[in-house]
């Protein structure tokens, strides 16, 4: 029973319409106190150790904390106790339903409620309203920001709460015309209603005054707001699908009944038991590195491997780690095992690891869900984890992880599993995740409910994967996000073949500044310029600490020969297949898909047919894109069957992550690290080559001249860089010893006299940088506050381009500055029927299966084509409509999405380009000449 009056006890708090036309409500206090339920239990069982410690910070005892964190989410919803909120319209519309509340209210007490009508509800939508009611009563601003900001975006910066309630009173106190007597009395019910809502909550948990909630620093208020807001849309949550039905959460309760008829207790635990469907981690204490390798991967470490994880483990306060060394070492199981390490070591106990590309995600995922599945069985657990990028749902390993809710285990079991309530904006939430480093670099994106995303990330250990892949403008993202890792403590794993020592520099500042509030930390010796290779660097707390005494004597080194080649692409081709005349496995990376494409079709005409040719860029079907990678991967990958002689032509996307394996390889000039990741995917294993092929020889194309790299090559890379890589790239290349005195020559500075006419380039440079990092910073977070200074998150977000909330395309172009482009799902239409690209008849799909496959048909159309986006929308939709109307309606996988029917020959003419789909090419575009 709520000790309660009548009039407290009837607000409403939501109201519907069931499946059998019932009327439903719930009493505002039910809302209440589930979300105070539910936030609690979130800060004791889903928060880990570590953000606990954040919140903790500052307070004489967890007790306080515990206190502030369910005030917080019993009061979040106060502005709902106002006349505005209270005639507010159901959102189905339903006359029956919004007079019977409002008449249940007037019983209770709030005369003439029913000749209210606020023109102006909509200027103090309810999380304000309640920011506004508690700031007047006296709670802070650093709390009160919370409250106003729990549906996904603070107020502005100089949120005047004076101001909003004195010019829109009436939206929190009931005006009646004409009566002073009734409207001093109406005014009286909400102010007292307000008060014994608040005090009710106070004394719920141990506090007399709301000046007596304690103030907290930024770090804290964006995690508390993050967990309010789960909190929140947890409560709200109703229902848990499954596919044996509904699973009852925090139902709504029929007209008959009253908050008195609701025991929240039982309500409370029978729902958590019902949404809790994972367990989380336990870490263990790893005290044997050896024994760990052999009982995850079952091989014991290399000497670097072994080395790197013994120092991490002695480590006091890991914070950032950056592992620099060879491709082919196994960074991947150094990061994997530090992960284990830093978990125990910092009350952590989930994973995001982040990488450049969908492929490369798409490939790591294997990796991580076997380690996972290892450590599940080990512990009897139900682990849950997320792919996480555009095309996650067209991944045949994620779709086949059964769903948490559908798995039942045995006490000795244990089983990675996917859990359905993570999904949407709170698929970060997952404990596991995996997905390209866009899901980081959101994290200093201005984005609503970007609290939600900081939540998630504040409780991982995260890992980034080829960190030195990113250019100046999404580096600027990366630091960013990086400091605020740093401002939770979180354990920062970054990955790299080929990291530039100024990178280094700028990732190791923006952690320390973060955690500490400056970008000092105390080191010894050389670390500015340090240059050994392999190298692990830590940010011990504030004490730099590098290794770089590695004994190398078991590691592996290839001679490569460099040779600068300049052909036309018929020639070229002909020399490519000279070089795999008595068998073997070319590699061809060049800069663009149109370049990619011209040389795929010579080679599809000039070549005999004992040459088999493999294409691999951007410009495929999302469905056919990631079978040509499993087909890579079989073929050329670690224990693939070779072919006798393939030719693999492709772009950037082969020299990232994957694990193939060329004899010889052919490449466009780029800057010198991404050369050598290049060079790397030569002669990775230990095979038999064929005679000729047994020295890896890496062909440089595109150096028309000293200083001349085509308009195609200058566009993608800086010329400088180009320039420098040209002028140091050797005759002959010793991988990995050359990695990181050839990558330090290239970009440091204190080489440019060394090159021939280089300062124009340099000039470019410093110009178009200064460029990138003004424009980023147009749609960046503000870095973090000063560690242990209370502040608010009014402001927080303001001036974000909050247009890219609802289209993750648009947020990706936002973070990697590329032009933004549209996906369409490509079909074949003829004579009215519809097909697949591989000619099956759409008719001949079973039910259950055939929007699915459809939604799969999906590519990304090239800026050349859409240069007018939104115009190019425009027209897409209405093709759509035309073509296929029913998507928007009858179809979860096919809604929002944009369609484009090709002919029989699979072309189309669409915004004056002509369009064609080859299996074999991708998609290719000419201009229509008028």
């Amino acid at each position: 029973m709520y000790n309660l009056s009548e009039k407290a006890l009837n607000l409403w708090g939501k109201k519907n319409i069931n499946d059998d036309h019932e009327e439903l409500w719930l009493p505002l206090i039910v809302h209440l106190i589930d979300t105070k339920n539910v936030i609690n239990w979130l800060y004791n069982h889903w928060l880990d150790q570590g953000q606990r410690n954040i919140l903790c910070q500052n307070f004489e005892s967890e007790e306080e904390v515990q206190n502030l964190v369910k005030f917080v989410g019993y009061i979040h919803d106060i502005g709902k106790a106002t006349p505005a909120f209270q005639t507010k319209r159901s959102y189905i519309h339903d006359e029956n339903l919004d007079t019977d509340l409002l008449e249940r209210l007037i019983r209770a007490g709030f005369n003439n409620l029913d000749h209210f009508a606020s023109v102006s509800a909509k200027e103090s939508p309810h999380n304000i309203a309640g920011e506004v009611i508690l700031e007047k009563r006296g709670l802070n601003k650093c709390i009160g920001a919370i409250i106003g900001g729990h549906h996904g975006k603070p107020v502005k910066k100089n949120f005047d709460y004076d101001k909003q309630y004195s010019v829109w009173k009436f939206n929190y106190l009931q005006y009646v015309q004409n009566n002073l007597d009734y409207k001093a009395k109406a005014q009286e019910n909400w102010n007292n209603v307000q008060d014994e809502l608040i005090d009710y909550g106070l004394n719920l948990c141990d506090f007399s005054s709301l000046s007596d909630v304690p103030k907290i620093t930024q770090a804290q208020a964006v995690i508390i707001e993050g967990l309010v807001i789960m909190a929140d849309w947890l409560a709200s949550s109703e229902y848990l699908e499954t596919d044996d039905g509904k699973l009852t959460l925090f139902p709504l309760i029929k007209m008959s009944q009253s908050a008195n008829d609701v025991n929240s207790e039982q309500r409370f635990e029978n729902a958590i038991i019902n949404w809790k469907s994972t367990d989380k981690w336990e870490p263990d204490l790893i005290t044997d590195g050896t024994q760990n390798y052999q009982k995850r991967w079952h091989f014991s470490p290399r000497a670097v491997q072994a080395k790197m994880t013994k120092t991490i483990d002695k480590a006091n306060d890991p914070g950032m780690i950056i592992v620099e060394a060879p491709m082919g070492i196994g960074k991947t199981e150094i990061a994997l095992t530090a992960v284990e390490q830093l978990a125990f070591k910092t009350g952590r106990n989930s994973l995001f690891f982040g990488l450049p590309t969908q492929a490369t995600a798409n490939a790591m995922f294997s990796r991580v869900d076997t380690w996972l599945s290892n450590i599940s069985k080990d512990q009897g657990l139900k682990l849950p984890i997320k792919l996480m990028h555009g095309k996650a749902q067209f991944n045949s390993e994620y779709e086949s992880i059964p769903h948490a809710e559908n798995v039942a285990i045995d006490e000795d079991d244990g089983a990675v599993v996917v859990n359905s309530w993570f999904s949407g904006k709170k698929s970060i939430l997952t404990d596991f995740t995996i997905g390209t480093v866009d899901q980081l670099l959101f994290m200093a994106l201005k984005q609503k409910h970007l609290a939600l995303r900081h939540l998630g990330l504040s409780g991982k250990i995260v890992v980034i994967d080829e960190v030195h892949a990113y250019d100046v403008y999404m580096n600027s993202y990366l630091k960013k996000a990086i400091e605020w890792l740093g401002a939770y403590h979180v354990p920062v794993i970054a990955l790299s073949a080929t990291l530039p020592v100024e990178r280094r520099n700028e990732l190791l500042a923006a952690y320390a500044k973060g955690k500490y509030g400056k970008k000092k930390f105390n080191a010894t010796g050389d670390w500015k310029d340090k240059q050994s290779y392999p190298l692990l660097s830590i940010l011990d707390g504030n004490d730099l600490k590098q290794v770089d005494n590695f004994d190398k004597t078991e590691q592996k080194t290839t001679k490569v020969e460099v040779k600068r080649i300049n052909f036309e692409n018929e020639e070229l081709i002909n020399r490519i297949n000279s070089s795999i005349n008595d068998g073997g496995v070319a590699g061809v990376i060049v800069n663009t898909v149109k370049r990619a494409q011209a040389l795929a079709r010579i080679a599809g005409t000039n070549l005999p047919s004992d040459v088999r040719i493999l294409v691999l860029h951007s410009a495929f079907l999302a469905n056919e894109r990631t079978k040509i990678e499993e087909k890579l991967q079989s073929m050329i990958g670690k224990d693939g069957q070779r072919p006798e002689k393939l030719i693999v032509i492709g772009t950037q996307v082969l020299e990232q992550s994957l694990d193939i394996d060329f004899d010889v390889l052919y490449t466009d000039i780029a800057p010198m690290d991404l050369l050598l990741q290049r060079a790397g995917r030569m002669h990775r294993h230990k095979i038999k080559r064929p005679e000729n092929l047994k020295t890896p020889r890496l062909y440089v194309m595109g150096i028309n001249d000293y200083g001349d790299y085509g308009d195609a090559n200058e566009y993608i890379y800086q010329k400088y860089l180009l320039m420098k890589t040209d002028h140091f790239l050797p005759e002959t290349i010793v991988l990995p010893d050359d990695i990181s005195d050839l990558v330090q020559k290239v970009y440091s500075s204190d080489t440019d006299d060394q090159v021939e006419n280089i300062m124009d380039a340099k000039d470019i440079l410093e110009i178009d940088t200064k460029k990138a990092k003004a424009k980023a910073k147009g749609f960046q977070l503000a870095p973090p506050a000063r560690p242990n200074k209370f502040k608010d998150i009014h402001g927080w977000l303001d001036n974000g381009k909050l247009n890219v909330d609802k289209d993750e395309n648009r947020a990706q172009a936002t973070v990697r500055d590329i032009q933004e482009s549209i996906e369409v799902i490509l079909l074949k239409h003829v004579d009215d029927h519809d097909y697949l690209l591989d000619g099956t008849d759409i008719g001949d799909l079973s039910e259950d299966s055939r929007d699915k496959i459809i939604a799969q048909q999906l590519i990304r159309l090239p800026h050349a084509v859409t240069q007018d986006i939104d115009q190019a929308i425009k027209e897409l939709e209405t093709i759509t409509s035309e073509y296929y109307p029913n998507w928007q309606t009858n179809s979860v996988w096919l809604r929002g999405s944009l369609a484009l029917p090709l002919d029989e020959k699979l072309n189309c003419d669409f915004n004056g380009y002509r369009l064609h789909y080859s299996s074999k090419l991708g998609l290719s575009y000419e201009k229509i000449e008028s």
